[in-house]
């Protein structure tokens, strides 16, 4: 890939079993928040799934646009779009009712010292939005934030661990599924949870971070030795396909890819292709922020982009001066605090 057109493409190509999905759901499709990293695709992809099973179906996208063009483009791909700031009641009650929704809206970088925002953000909107779409489907992805860090021997948090979120932000993560399953349980309203760690493209995730801090020779923080990761096209076709899961009380599912990545070995593969000698700071700690998505791949498959694939791609993205979103993961974080 050498192109951001290129990237979108393969970011928004629907499987088969995409298509079948979509032409299976009764009803539209709603997304909300979808200005964001992984908003813009999932929407290009539910949209084409619809035009290659032969479904007509209205995909519409709610956000700010604060993205300069972002509107248009999507338009011009045939999704409905609708500028409006869900933290306004008023904006939110203007967005029609819609059979099924896909909740995006979130907040997680910038969350220290702008904690209020995150709050409202992330546990106040989820519980406007699950009082509003109160007769719809909901799936919505949260985080393996919410998990406490584990041993890495251990394969990582099952979805039936303890919740045991580290810093404000993991609590708001915790908050918004205790919101939604909260309305999910008074409303009948059924919802899946989607705890998601962590999508990757090639201008952003744990991968891009630590392909860039190579280049760079930057040094690479070994503290958080191991983590998750999952192409953000494989995480988008999951969630196209998670609404047979909602269930009253929310059905709850790991979304990441199979292996317990080491960080150490990433760099090792990116620094063989670069011919640049990595730099690291610290070792590797016997625990790490990881998640068991087993689940999630007896349910679905396992992910279509491996790791080294991702690595691959990354390699000859920076190598030729691709763009980045300029979004750190700070994977590296122990304490919390993003």
């Amino acid at each position: 890939m050498t192109s951001l057109d290129q990237l979108e493409e393969v970011l928004s190509r629907p499987s088969e079993a995409d298509q079948a999905a979509m032409s299976k759901l009764e009803g539209d499709l709603l997304v909300l928040g979808v200005g964001g990293k992984m908003g813009p695709s999932l929407v290009r992809r539910a949209r084409r799934a619809c035009v290659a099973a032969g479904v007509k179906k209205r995909v519409i996208g709610v956000a700010r646009f604060s993205t300069p063009g972002l509107r248009e483009e999507l338009e011009r791909d045939g999704i409905e779009t609708i500028a409006a700031d869900l933290l306004d009641p008023d904006a939110l009650a203007r967005v029609p009712e819609i059979e099924n929704v896909i909740y995006l809206a979130a907040r997680k970088f910038g969350s220290t010292g702008a904690e209020y925002l995150t709050w409202a953000m992330n546990v106040h909107l989820p519980g406007r939005v699950a009082e509003r779409y109160r007769s719809s489907r909901i799936v919505f992805y949260s985080s393996g934030n919410v998990y406490a860090l584990s041993p890495v021997v251990e394969g990582g948090a099952t979805e039936s661990s303890p919740v045991d979120p580290v810093g404000e932000y993991a609590q708001t993560a915790l908050g918004r599924e205790r919101v939604f399953e909260y309305f999910s349980r008074a409303n009948g309203t059924p919802v899946a949870v989607l705890r998601l760690n962590y999508a990757n493209e090639l201008r952003y995730g744990v991968l891009v971070d630590i392909g860039r801090k190579v280049f760079e020779r930057q040094p690479i923080d070994l503290s958080m030795g191991n983590a998750n990761v999952i192409w953000q096209g494989d995480a988008n076709s999951v969630c196209l396909r998670s609404f047979p899961l909602c269930a009253s009380p929310p059905a709850v599912m790991n979304l990441t890819g199979p292996e317990t990545l080491s960080v150490r070995w990433a760099a090792g593969r990116f620094a063989e292709r670069f011919g640049i000698e990595p730099v690291f700071t610290g070792l590797e700690s016997p625990t790490a922020l990881l998640s068991n998505a087993s689940r999630c791949h007896a349910l679905f498959g396992y992910p279509g982009v491996t790791a080294e694939q991702m690595i691959e791609w990354i390699v000859c993205w920076i190598a030729m001066g691709g763009a980045s979103l300029g979004k750190p993961t700070h994977f590296e974080v122990r304490n919390g605090r993003f």
